[in-house]
């Protein structure tokens, strides 16, 4: 029976921190302070209060305040800059005269100059001026100091059905110019689209949420306006973004009015394309892609990292792929691997649904691969407790697992969570391990192998939209045997459904392990676009038990330990 508004220390709940959010702390109901394992009990802090499930005991409880308390974290305090005296000169009207800009639009945007920076007021929705932004005709920037970081003119597109996105506040008034209203964010664009949650850049989306349909995104087409695109696009997704083609030799939208005019900034905005999600397309709609292709702009397949393995098997976002083998020959492992690899040397961040081992053990795994040290007791080579937590911090950032502990999953829950990790995390790949512990129940009269089809599809169409890819791990349904009656490799087409796992990836890997030589071998059935991400081949690999990974597998010294399971 739940006590009544006790505080969560009183319950003996330790937290890791005291601000808004969920956090996963060790339950005082069921686990002993002391014991390493899971957390399960899930504390939730918002302006009301604390909230507490125990996703292992069903322990749950809240402590609701209503005077001030740790748990209720201060909302931010900002500085709000002083009202300026509103002060302009021949020189600042003929600064933006030569960028196009006409008198009018200057004074309707409350444009004023300072001390020879021309200030450009940030107000709030409801009309109250939140922050300054200012700028030198050499292109110095500064604004106000502590002030609430918002979407500049955003009093004016919040409530717009029609809103476009640009990369500074020059363009904000050169779109204002021809008729459409426009914001930016405060800070510029990135070198890079990362895609963090909580990059600071991108406080002012949060603070400033818009109610527009239409998104037409209008950034530079350098390589920062490249970056700020894709993660505006993250952001707000295709369904509601649009794009522009930017006429040859200009650069932004200001450019295209001070170069071509009003009339041609216009055209350029008016003839926004949409992105393409669903439905029949014609070549236009794809023509900045096309573009991209041609000047050699795509995103190019990546190494993992692993000698053998990289001259026949290479990692393309969008794609999906079917990795087989006999049970115990290490498919998990050895794609456990490939993953610490992608997050060590690219930054990758996954989402798994591996619901055959506990992720705790999991974890542990992960950690002694990433570590190349064992975990347990007993061992010469164990990893010490801080090496530990260097290696579950690593796991913290890289490593989202997906759960359902009420029933098994379908296909459509573990997307519908991958979807939300893409956009608060900005996870680069989803795995699903093994296919067999999806509800496979089947719509209507459907076939078994209709199911596996539609499964599949659902999985690609998911990693063309949110450029991820996809690793299914799916078990053989038939071990063939060779002439002297020792298991042979599958192929995708032993596994049940078959010819859609082989026929539907883009890539089909074999994991097959010949305990003769206490060799693992991974074998490329298909690759789809060969000339690109790969070949048709076989890398050859031994476990070493002491390193806890798979190296490249030469002649070994003596002292090499191979005694390992999956």
């Amino acid at each position: 029976m739940e006590e009544k508004n006790k505080r969560p220390e009183e319950h003996g709940i330790k937290l890791k921190k005291f601000e808004h959010g969920t956090q996963k702390v060790k339950c005082p109901q069921c686990q002993p302070p002391h014991k390493m394992s899971d957390n399960p009990l899930s504390v939730t802090i918002n302006d009301e209060g604390t909230v507490w499930f125990c996703h292992h005991c069903d322990w749950k409880g809240s402590y609701y305040n209503n005077s001030s308390s740790v748990y209720i974290p201060k909302k931010p305090v900002y500085i709000k800059p002083k009202t300026p005296q509103i002060s302009t000169t021949e020189k600042m009207y003929q600064y933006f005269s030569k960028r196009g800009l006409t008198r009018t639009t200057v004074d309707k945007f409350q444009i004023f100059e300072e001390k020879g920076w021309y200030g450009f007021q940030y107000f709030g929705a409801d009309d109250v001026l939140e922050n300054i932004k200012y700028r030198t005709e050499q292109k110095g920037f500064r604004q106000s100091q502590g002030a609430k970081q918002i979407l500049y003119n955003y009093k004016n597109v919040a409530k717009k059905e029609t809103v476009v996105f640009v990369e500074g506040e020059m363009d904000v008034l050169s779109c204002s110019e021809v008729g459409f209203e426009a914001t930016t964010l405060p800070n510029g664009a990135p070198k890079e689209a990362k895609y963090e949650k909580n990059d600071a850049r991108y406080k002012a989306l949060e603070n400033c949420p818009l109610e527009a349909k239409k998104i037409i995104l209008f950034t530079d087409v350098d390589q920062a306006g490249k970056a700020l695109h894709k993660e505006l696009l993250h952001r707000f997704g295709k369904d509601v973004c649009w794009y522009v083609k930017v006429p040859e030799g200009c650069k932004d939208a200001n450019d295209v009015l001070a170069k071509l005019g009003a009339l041609e900034l216009k055209k350029v905005i008016d003839e926004a394309i949409p992105y393409p999600i669903d439905g029949l397309y014609t070549a236009n709609d794809y023509y900045s892609q096309i573009q991209d292709l041609y000047d050699g702009n795509y995103e190019k397949p990546i190494e993992i990292g692993m000698k053998g393995l990289d001259d026949i098997y290479k990692i393309m976002t969008g794609t999906f792929h079917t990795i087989t083998g006999i049970p115990n020959h290490g498919k998990s492992i050895f794609l456990d691997q490939i993953l610490l690899k992608l997050a060590i040397n690219h930054g990758w961040k996954f989402a798994m649904f591996s619901p055959e081992h506990s992720t705790s053990m999991h974890i542990r795994r992960l950690t002694q691969m990433y570590l190349q040290k064992g975990f347990d007791e007993g061992f010469d080579n164990r990893m010490d407790k801080e090496e530990l937590n260097k290696a579950l911090a690593f796991m913290q950032e890289h490593f989202y697992f997906i759960e359902t502990r009420d029933s098994v999953p379908n296909i459509d829950t573990i997307l519908n969570i991958a979807k939300s990790s893409v956009f608060k995390y900005g996870i680069n790949g989803l795995i699903i391990d093994p296919y067999n512990e999806v509800d496979a129940k089947r719509t209507g009269n459907a076939r078994e192998d209709e199911h596996i089809r539609d499964f599949i599809s659902l999985c690609k169409r998911f990693s063309r939209i949110y450029e991820i890819t996809t690793w299914v791990v799916a078990h053989p349904t038939k071990l063939p045997k060779g002439n002297d009656g020792g298991y042979l490799p599958p192929t995708a087409y032993d596994i049940s459904g078959a010819a859609h796992w082989h026929n539907q990836a883009d890539a089909v890997l074999t994991v097959h392990r010949d305990f003769d030589n206490n060799t693992t071998s991974v074998i490329t059935r298909k690759i789809r676009e060969q000339d690109l991400y790969g070949k048709i081949g076989e890398a050859k690999f031994q476990y070493n038990f002491r390193t806890r990974d798979f190296q490249p597998y030469e002649k070994l010294p003596d002292n090499w330990d191979d005694n390992w399971n999956d």
